[in-house]
């Protein structure tokens, strides 16, 4: 006969596995910076406090770009850690990864000016983050999200 227990780890722990021989536990440290405790989306999903099949089910019908757009949504909110941009405060940074897509035969568009600078955003307010450091991290280690998103 088996029996089964419900063990919560101390805070700042996850389970990493049980030794069957002897029913050790073992537990690993959660690292405390954002960009080491998220690797991949399953782990956005988790740090915004749902699961893998409520994600999956919220998209459910949708186009590709509108999944795309959920899941930046997402990696945003899990990345800012609860920041919430000031729009009223022009001091404050706010900033989201920059893509230079196109395709060899020329068919991307760029801007380019040499006598003075000029910048502009496409990108809505809610998916911008904190730092720029956050910005180039997800955009680097979500890139195919984001390509999605931005080309589909």
């Amino acid at each position: 006969m088996s029996k089964t227990m419900q063990i919560n780890p101390p805070q700042g722990f996850k389970f990493q596995s049980v030794d069957q021989s002897s029913g050790a536990i073992n537990l690993v440290e959660i690292p405390k910076d954002i960009k080491e405790r998220i690797t991949n989306l399953n782990d956005v999903i988790r740090e915004n406090g749902k699961t893998e099949e409520e994600f999956r089910e919220s998209c459910k019908g949708l186009e590709p770009d509108e999944v795309a757009y959920k899941m930046i949504k997402e990696i945003v909110k899990a990345f800012n850690e609860g920041w919430v941009p000031d729009w009223t405060n022009s001091n404050e940074g706010k900033y989201y990864p920059w893509f230079k897509m196109g395709s060899p035969s020329g068919g991307s568009v760029s801007y380019g000016d040499c006598d003075r600078w000029y910048t502009g955003s496409c990108v809505g307010s809610r998916l911008c983050f904190k730092s720029a450091d956050l910005a180039k991290h997800a955009g680097q280690l979500f890139e195919s999200i984001y390509k999605d998103f931005l080309t589909v």
